[in-house]
């Protein structure tokens, strides 16, 4: 079976054709309060992001992958590294499953092992990190049921519409360094 993929999942390139569910996804304000966005993308912007895709992930520091359900054949969600620091071998990890009806479905937790065992066995990393909501539970949960683990509480981290609110950073290390 292909790296990216498990028998749920498959982890795939952004194609341009994504644009559209990628506009939906990327301009919904709900959305934003956990990828701290704070205005719209334009599809010409989005459009752009998926065509630097194309380049080397140690040049761009970042990697998008589409989360498609290999029953529904339909993307569910998107995985990403960000942050990619080559030297220290390290990145962020962030994880959207969009729609409500696919939450809770196993696409998460496969995508997020997935990407794993791609971080580690493919590019080498040392290890990923991820920054979550306190009031994030679910994401909490999957994380720390892969092994991340706690490393920090920052208080009042993020500004809402309505108050501050605190943000874990959690860390995985490789457990089988190169």
């Amino acid at each position: 079976m292909n790296a990216l993929e498990t028998d749920l999942i498959r982890l795939r390139a952004m194609e341009p054709e994504d644009i559209d569910i990628l506009y939906l996804w990327e301009n919904d304000t709900n959305v934003w309060k956990v990828s701290n966005t704070i205005a719209p993308f334009s599809k010409y912007i989005l459009k752009q992001f998926i065509e630097n895709q194309r380049y080397d992930i140690y040049e761009t520091k970042q990697l998008r992958l589409i989360i498609e359900s290999k029953e529904l054949l339909k993307p569910v969600g998107a995985i990403d590294l960000f942050d990619l620091d080559p030297y220290n071998r390290r990145a962020g990890v962030g994880i959207l499953i969009y729609d409500n009806k696919d939450k809770g479905q196993g696409f998460a937790s496969s995508a997020l092992a997935t990407l794993i065992r791609y971080g580690f066995q493919v590019l080498g990393l040392n290890q990923l990190y991820c920054n979550i909501p306190a009031t994030n539970t679910r994401s909490l949960s999957l994380f720390k049921s892969k092994g991340f683990n706690i490393i920090g509480l920052k208080k009042e981290w993020t500004k809402t519409t309505s108050d501050w609110q605190d943000e874990y950073m959690l860390q995985l290390l490789n457990p089988k360094k190169g």
